[in-house]
C-alpha cells in the first residue's frame, strides 16, 4: 500500500479491515509506499501507535524520475507521483520478494485476505485482478490514440478489457524479467507527446497489461463507490457477493463524513475509522 498524509485515514481503516478479517494476522507483513520527502518517523509512529504488534516495513519513493513522465489527468489527485508508485514495486521491494497483494488505501476488506493472495497465476500471467469486459474500453483512450494503427495495434490479438488497478496480485519476479516498469514507462512517455489518455495511471497499466491479466472475482474489488471522476455521487454495491469495498473514484469516505454528507456505504467505512481528527504530516 501507498501511505500520505492525504490518505493517512483511508490507509488505517484498511489495515484494520485486513487484520479483522484475516484469519492469521501474524502472517501479514505490510510494505508501505512513502513519498521520499514525507516524515517517515512521524507515519511510522502513527501506525504503531494503532497496530504496535503489526509487522511492516517503509519504502521511500523518489518520484524524481516518474514525476517528468506524468501527465495532468481529469482529476488531480491521479496526477500525484505516490500513485504512481505502484509501477515501480519491483524494484522498491527486496528482491527476496517474490509475490505481493497490492491494495489501494481507500478500500476495507470483510473477508479474509489469505483467499484473494491465494490466486494462482498460471505460468505466464504477471497479475491478477477484477477484470470487467462490459465497460466500454475505447473510453479509457483518446481519439488520437485509436486513429494511429501504429498504437491502436498494441490490442491486436488480445481480448483487452478494463481491469482496476486498485487491487492486483502481482509476481514480481516475472515482472523484473519481463522489465515491465519499462515497458509501461515507454506508453507515459509517448503520452507526454501524443496526449493518448486521460485517466493518470491506469491506462499505461491497460496498454501493457489488458487481455493477460488473470481475471478475479468482482466480489473481491466492488470498486466505484466514490462515485465518478467528476462529482463523486453516491454508488450502490453491484450484484453479487462482496469481499472488498472500493471508494475509487473522487468521493472519499471520510471526506464525506466529515462533511456532513455521508453515501449510505461510508456508514460501513465509518466503523474502521481510526483517525477520526486532523492529522498534520510534514512533507
Amino acid at each position: 500500500m501507498t501511505i500520505d498524509k492525504a490518505y493517512i485515514r483511508g490507509s488505517m481503516a484498511a489495515i484494520l479491515s485486513v487484520l479483522q478479517h484475516s484469519s492469521c494476522p501474524h502472517n501479514i507483513a505490510f510494505h508501505f509506499l512513502i513519498s521520499a520527502t514525507a516524515n517517515a518517523s512521524l507515519l511510522r509512529a502513527t501506525i504503531s501507535s494503532s497496530f504496535p504488534y503489526l509487522y511492516f516495513r517503509l519504502y521511500p519513493f523518489d518520484h524524481s524520475s516518474v514525476a517528468p513522465l506524468i501527465s495532468t489527468s481529469i482529476r488531480s489527485a491521479l496526477d500525484c507521483p505516490l500513485n504512481y508508485a505502484r509501477i515501480y514495486l519491483a524494484s522498491l521491494l527486496p528482491s527476496c520478494i517474490h509475490r505481493v497483494l497490492y491494495l489501494d488505501s481507500d478500500l476495507i476488506l470483510v473477508d479474509d485476505i489469505a483467499e484473494l493472495a491465494a490466486i494462482q497465476l498460471g505460468d505466464n500471467s504477471v497479475l491478477a485482478a477484477t477484470e470487467y469486459c462490459s465497460a466500454n474500453f475505447v473510453s479509457y483512450f483518446t481519439p488520437t490514440f485509436w486513429s494511429n494503427p501504429c498504437l491502436s495495434l498494441t490490442f491486436a490479438n488480445r481480448k483487452a478489457c478494463y481491469f482496476n488497478t486498485g487491487v492486483m496480485v502481482m509476481d514480481l519476479d516475472r515482472w523484473r524479467e519481463g522489465d515491465y516498469t519499462r515497458k509501461i514507462e515507454e506508453w507515459m512517455e509517448i503520452q507526454k507527446r501524443m496526449r493518448i489518455y486521460e485517466l493518470g495511471s491506469l491506462p499505461p497499466f491497460l496498454l501493457v497489461f489488458a487481455g493477460n491479466i488473470v481475471p478475479v472475482d468482482h466480489r473481491w474489488n466492488q470498486h466505484g463507490l466514490g462515485g465518478d471522476n467528476f462529482d463523486g455521487l453516491c454508488r450502490d454495491l453491484h450484484p453479487g457477493p462482496v469481499s472488498v469495498l472500493h471508494w475509487s473514484g473522487k468521493g472519499k469516505p471520510w471526506a464525506r463524513l466529515d462533511a456532513k454528507t455521508p453515501c449510505l456505504l461510508d456508514a460501513l467505512w465509518a466503523s474502521y475509522d481510526l483517525l477520526d481528527t486532523s492529522f498534520a504530516f510534514d512533507s
